[in-house]
């Protein structure tokens, strides 16, 4: 089973901005001074198109589907959070925190990926858990470890543990669970999405485990990446600040693989860590920075892999 793909699902924004309903436990959320709603969206597709320029042009197959603007779903240029694809032809549909994200759910976006001919064999389906508060949003709450058939979670209010303990039941996968927390004003909060603090390529993990303030916890989640032979590149709770974590490897073509971020990301990086990675891959990266902004996400969020089989 392999850890990285060629091809990914993509959403482009006609209605970006901040959502109010998932500010109140994104603390990475910020609202743009003197900004029009319009303004924010142009520049959020402008980020958007030139994103996936880049992959394309490193021979990355980006299946790009437009929103629309009526349901209202302001974050839908995040698609990784409502569905996963997965190499036996399995579609898993997730429960998500904020109301207005569950209307992110398309049907239509499966049978345009099966006239692409991506084939989907069954749909798994946890959208019900909804109707009890209970939540799992897609690989922002979980960092799959493919080959080695492990799951990474850290907990909070849209990562449950029951639901997480079900996935990994359902994909033969051993769960490794944990809480990571971030600064805020208020203090130490549980960080809403694991995908912030950590990414796991086919040989290395980057991981800021100052987050893991449990220390047993910690260690744990690093004995399981070790265990698996992944080289662990660490990074600061200031550079997740910068969407550091919010990384994600893919295959371009000749199968030559990037790891993808941010440009704002890959700003906060230091040598070490740069080098550190391009032992292993080279880095692609390009500026999101009002996609990042208002949506308190980045370059891995936006980027739904497709390990589909093709007829």
């Amino acid at each position: 089973m392999s850890q990285i793909t060629n091809s990914v699902l993509m959403i482009r924004p006609v209605a970006f901005r901040m959502n109010e309903q998932t500010a109140v436990n994104n603390y990475y959320q910020k609202v743009l001074e003197n900004t029009t709603p319009a303004t924010v969206n142009a520049k959020a597709q402008l980020e958007f198109d030139a994103f996936v320029e880049k992959l394309r042009s490193v021979g990355v197959n980006v299946v790009v589907v437009e929103d629309t603007l009526e349901p209202n779903t302001p974050d839908s240029i995040f698609p990784n959070n409502w569905i996963s694809f997965h190499d036996n032809g399995d579609v898993v549909l997730y429960p998500m925190f904020a109301e207005n994200r569950r209307q992110e759910r398309r049907e239509d976006i499966l049978d345009m990926l099966e006239e692409k001919g991506f084939k989907i064999e069954n749909i798994i389906d946890y959208t019900s858990a909804e109707e009890d508060n209970i939540f799992l949003e897609g690989t922002g709450s979980m960092i799959l470890d493919r080959e080695n058939e492990k799951v990474y979670a850290a907990l909070s209010p849209r990562a449950d543990e029951e639901l997480i303990i079900e996935f990994c039941e359902e994909f033969f996968s051993d769960p490794v669970i944990f809480e990571a927390y971030q600064d805020t004003p208020d203090g130490r909060k549980l960080i809403y999405h694991t995908n912030v603090m950590m990414c796991v390529a086919d040989e290395f993990a980057v991981i800021c485990a100052d987050c893991i303030d449990d220390k047993q916890e910690r260690k744990i989640v690093l004995d399981h990446l070790k265990k698996s032979g992944k080289e662990v590149i660490y990074i600061t709770e200031d550079q997740v600040n910068n969407f550091a974590g919010n990384m994600l490897q893919v295959l371009g073509a000749d199968d030559k693989k990037f790891l993808v971020m941010s440009t704002q990301a890959y700003n906060s990086l230091n040598k070490g860590q740069i080098n550190s990675i391009e032992k292993h891959c080279e880095i692609l990266h390009s500026s999101l920075d009002t996609i990042e902004a208002c949506g308190g996400g980045s370059a891995r969020c936006m980027l739904a892999e497709i390990f589909l089989p093709q007829e």
